[in-house]
């Protein structure tokens, strides 16, 4: 045995301790790396560069509602209506974000309170299949309507997405229509409408409801538009200005009402409910 065979055998090692995989997690922006707790104890808010970070269903329900909501459940439609394939069959895309989030498809609604303002609140999820519309979440949203129209209160949408689902085609395209005119049958009831428009809202959902709220209120940063910035820039051969279709310029060119950091949120979305119900009383 070599003499560094037996210096190294003669150190007293101690086991090495596991360290779990999801202690740390790295901000998206400023690459820094954070503690996981300290992260989701402020909102999923990056305590360093403020970025705010993509949160699913349940997460936002705990951060808007009150304690006792009801999360309701989602409406069941026909799935692959196309039998549409790409390098996977669409049952088997679904089958893979059903095992990966809580909640069946992207959009799902609760009744509760906002600050004591009852509301409906439908969220989407990114992490679904990038949010994307098809006829679940076009069946979701008219059911969060329908139970607002029911309650006599407020629907509240928080979106996210990349727009229509591919893999649905025309009928995902057909979602546009449908929720718009459930947004104007809640408008005929005389009941608020309020978006939350989160990163990303692109695409169909920006085309259609997204875009029909009484108020649209941004969280800072957050992506929102209808083609891509690439698209755009090719297509009208102009360099686009900085920040676009950022919330921040949408806000200031008249395109959203507010933006909002999400510490905030809650209290201004009970603040605007409780305006818009007395002035749609009134």
């Amino acid at each position: 045995m070599s003499w560094l065979d037996r210096v190294r055998n003669s150190i007293p090692f101690t086991t090495k301790r596991d360290t779990p995989d999801n202690l740390w997690i790295k901000c998206p922006s400023c690459s820094e790396m954070l503690f996981t707790k300290e992260y989701e104890d402020n909102q999923n808010v990056c305590p360093r560069c403020d970025h705010h970070g993509r949160i699913g269903a349940d997460a936002r329900f705990a951060q808007l509602l009150d304690a006792g909501f009801e999360v309701l459940p989602t409406p069941k439609v026909k799935e692959d209506p196309l039998k549409f394939r790409d390098s996977k069959k669409y049952p088997e895309r679904l089958k893979a974000a059903r095992a990966a989030n809580p909640h069946p498809d992207a959009l799902t609604n609760a009744v509760g309170r906002i600050d004591g303002q009852k509301a409906v609140l439908g969220v989407q999820d990114f992490a679904f299949m990038g949010g994307s519309m098809g006829m679940a979440v076009g069946a979701a949203f008219v059911a969060g309507v329908d139970r607002a129209i029911k309650e006599n209160c407020a629907y509240v949408i928080c979106t996210a997405a990349g727009g229509a689902r591919m893999q649905e085609g025309i009928l995902s395209l057909m979602q546009m229509p449908k929720t718009t005119v459930a947004v104007r049958r809640l408008n005929r009831a005389g009941l608020p409408y309020v978006v939350v428009l989160t990163d990303p809202t692109t695409g169909g959902v920006t085309a259609s409801y997204a875009m029909l709220g009484d108020v649209h209120i941004a969280e800072p940063g957050c992506l929102i538009g209808f083609a891509g910035q690439r698209v755009i820039q090719d297509t009208i051969r102009e360099k686009l200005p900085e920040g676009f279709q950022r919330a921040e310029y949408l806000h200031e060119h008249g395109m959203v009402d507010m933006v909002v950091h999400r510490r905030e949120l809650k209290a201004t979305l009970a603040q605007v409910l409780d305006f818009l119900g007395a002035a749609k009383a009134a």
